[in-house]
């Protein structure tokens, strides 16, 4: 049977309804709020697989076009793969749950959001983390939730719990938190330079919007909610781990302490064979055991030495960073690049710069205004980063995920477009990894497009921290190793400038943290960042004065919309013939914004001139050096501007006589004009004579003057042509029919008293 369940928050309404809809399921929520709504579903397998050391947890969240009326593009018109908004939304609700799930289980879970309306004003990954905790709690799901997440704006000097989407545009911070009543499990948030001490209290007021989910949830779970699976309890062989405690444990202690994240992985290896080799006869199968049991004295031994000796694995202090150099230029043809080493972990950075409106990313996803992104981060983990062998597929859902942690941290300090007309794509390579490697991807991203010469407002710099509790104490650690990362209780990642937070992700398996120990851990992350910044500093401290020589020249103009027909020209043959001409690409905005693109600087130039000629209108008084066209009895057709002409009539073409039009111009010839006048009907009329007398030794168009002395040395040609009879001329006109190249009738004898023949 249906039931609904309502809560208010943020001044919405959200709506939790089970039993109608996908049924066959463990645990399934219909959830709603404004229009917007998804579908949660959770499924576990009857069996456990055997020989796993992890939890198999399979989070999708699927986008559905039609939830926003839209139909796919491309040509098979069906919904592909996940969108890169989809794939960070799975990874939110992932890192919401997946701390929850008993270490010991290893059923395959799998939980599937699926968008079924947006409202465009209410986004569905915030509803979608509630729900998931919904369709766990009331499933037969082992899971030690529920968990409640809310997003947090802030503007005007006042924090808004659910932002709308138009809030948030307007926000200085878009911080995602979800967590239980015990604490925070887990944090995502873009910030515009924001201090630490308000992030610290945007989290206190999530905690409490949290508290008020959990409590609905759980309010659900009890009245509907089904009796949780029992998981059998993994087998404990008391003669394994009775001697590898006893004969192993101080060797894992000191095999912990080795510096060198192979020489350690490699001790512990060894360690772990003597074990197995010890019981391959009495225990041939306990391989894996013996993995997992090596894997919880590593644990403990690592955790002890933080907490009790106040010392880490590769001897540092608690707040130190390991070794860090900054390169930039290190690659010959690029348009900017960085090399970032820190420890063991290296990031290659390159910067690419390209066209607004040719080069941009199109983004197709659910909503109507999506814009196209001018800043794309790329980060790319190859396995032998890791000394690893494995085969190299397109980027996975970590891979995405760093890179857009990296790309949100640098997005606030790229120029507006206004001031820089560039589309700028950063690819981070990992080059070694042992811990930080997208903190690493700020760093030398930060470098890459400075060294590029992209006026980025300020350098930015990220750190790794991480937190290990046991029974009141605390350890936090600045610029963790994958070692303590893994073992550890928290991980958060901070990014920004020296003046503030520009992103933050951590990710919680502890319980409840204060207010003191987040004031201390942010504090101290921020002593880290402003180390590292004044270490990239050494290398380069702001963007280049120019931009790579490699680089194209990307000039803009905006236009008249009006306009736009004369540049595209009819089937794109203006716009095609100056492409043509020029070399340059050109990208023309329904705005009217036009784009020029060419790697050489003169190239976009006569680009740029081009079109503004076509598009700008002609004035009398103003002086071109135009061409003929055409020829008539009367004068010449002047091109003064592409598509423009203008009547040379023969009269303003010298001071001098001209006997026949022929004898002053031939098609094709250059020629300095003034524009006379545009008459009512926006005929151009053109005068030589009135431009060569208006001309002085003082003008400055280079061109001008040149075409000046190509006119005057004319009037000396035009001085000595004919005078001839002109009385014969006319004559000879009106009995070969008038102007011949006008086509006229012939009009008869010339009769001096112009009567008609019937006399009157």
């Amino acid at each position: 049977m249906a039931e609904t369940f309502s809560l208010e928050l943020g001044g919405k309404t959200i709506s939790f309804e089970t039993g109608r809809m996908a049924k066959q399921t463990n645990g399934s929520i219909f959830a709603q709020c404004g229009e917007t709504v998804v579908l949660v579903t959770s499924v576990i397998t009857g069996k456990p697989r055997e020989g796993l050391d992890f939890f198999p947890l399979l989070v999708d969240y699927e986008e559905r076009y039609y939830s926003a009326g839209k139909i796919p593009g491309g040509f098979i018109k069906r919904e592909g793969r996940p969108s890169e908004s989809a794939i960070l939304s799975a990874r939110v609700i992932d890192r919401s749950i997946r701390s929850l799930f008993p270490e010991h289980m290893r059923n395959d879970v799998h939980v599937v959001s699926t968008v079924l309306s947006v409202d465009q004003v209410i986004a569905p990954n915030i509803l979608a983390i509630n729900a998931a905790s919904a369709a766990l709690a009331i499933s037969d799901i082992p899971w030690n939730g529920p968990i409640g997440a809310v997003k947090i704006g802030y503007s005007d000097g006042k924090f808004v719990v659910n932002p709308t989407e138009q809030e948030l545009s307007n926000s200085q911070l878009d911080l995602i938190v979800a967590g239980h009543r015990g604490g925070i499990t887990m944090v995502e948030a873009g910030a515009s330079e924001v201090s630490e001490e308000l992030l610290i209290d945007a989290l206190e007021l999530a905690q409490g919007e949290i508290n008020k989910i959990v409590d609905f949830i759980l309010n659900m779970a009890e009245r509907i909610g089904r009796k949780k699976i029992e998981l059998r309890e993994p087998t404990r062989i008391d003669e394994i781990d009775d001697w590898v405690r006893s004969e192993l444990s101080g060797e894992i202690y000191s095999a912990i302490q080795i510096h060198g994240k192979a020489d350690r992985a490699a001790a512990l290896s060894n360690i772990s064979q003597r074990a197995v080799d010890r019981f391959a006869e009495s225990f041939p199968d306990s391989k894996s055991y013996i993995s997992g049991l090596i894997d919880d004295l590593t644990k403990k031994g690592v955790r002890k030495l933080i907490l009790d000796e106040k010392r880490r694995a590769d001897g540092r202090g608690m707040d130190e960073l390991r070794p860090i150099t900054c390169e930039v230029g290190v690659l010959p043809r690029t348009h900017g690049s960085a090399l970032f080493t820190r420890g063991e972990t290296q990031s290659l950075a390159v910067t690419t710069l390209g066209m607004v409106g040719t080069d941009d990313q199109m983004l197709d996803g659910l909503k109507w205004d999506e814009p196209a992104k001018r800043f794309i981060l790329h980060y790319n983990f190859p396995p032998y980063s890791v000394g690893e062998v494995r085969p190299m597929r397109g980027p996975g859902r970590r891979e995405i995920g760093h890179g857009a942690l990296a790309e949100r941290a640098l997005r606030g300090m790229i120029p507006a477009e206004e001031e820089f007309p560039y589309v700028v794509r950063v690819v981070s390579d990992i080059l070694e990894s042992n811990g930080s490697s997208s903190m690493a991807s700020v760093c030398s991203s930060s470098l890459s497009m400075m060294d590029a010469g992209v006026p980025v407002k300020k350098p930015v710099a990220g750190v790794a921290m991480g937190l290990i509790a046991d029974d009141g104490r605390v350890g936090i650690l600045t610029d963790i190793q994958g070692l303590e990362d893994h073992y550890g209780d928290m991980d958060f990642k901070v990014t920004g400038t020296r003046d503030g937070v520009t992103a933050l992700q951590m990710d919680n398996k502890a319980g409840g943290i204060t207010r003191g120990i987040l004031e201390q851990a942010l504090g101290q992350a921020r002593r880290g960042r402003l180390q590292i910044l004044d270490k990239m500093d050494t290398a380069i401290s702001a963007a280049r004065p120019e931009i790579s020589p490699n680089a194209p020249r990307i000039l803009t103009l905006s236009i008249d919309t009006e306009k736009i027909r004369d540049v595209i020209g009819p089937g794109g043959k203006t716009i095609r013939s100056i492409v043509a001409q020029t070399g340059a690409k050109i990208d023309v905005g329904d705005d009217g914004k036009v784009y020029i693109s060419a790697m050489e600087s003169y190239a976009a130039e006569s680009a740029q001139k081009i079109i503004i000629d076509l598009t700008r209108e002609v004035k009398a008084g103003e002086m071109f050096v135009g061409r003929v066209t055409r020829l008539i009895n009367f004068g010449a057709f002047v091109e003064i501007l592409p598509g423009k002409e203008g009547l040379l009539h023969v009269s303003e073409i010298s001071s001098h006589h001209i006997p026949k039009i022929d004898d002053a111009f031939g098609v094709g010839d250059e020629v300095l004009v003034v524009v006379k006048e545009i008459d009512d009907m926006n005929r151009i009329n053109l005068s030589r004579k009135r431009a060569i007398e208006q001309s002085s030794s003082t003008e400055t168009d280079a061109a001008l003057v040149s075409q000046l002395t190509t006119e005057r040395a004319r009037d000396e040609r035009y001085s000595t042509l004919p005078k001839g009879d002109s009385s014969a001329r006319r004559d000879r006109d009106f009995r070969t029919g008038g102007d011949r190249d006008r086509g006229d009738r012939p009009r008869g004898p010339y009769r001096p008293d112009n009567r008609r023949r019937d006399g009157k």
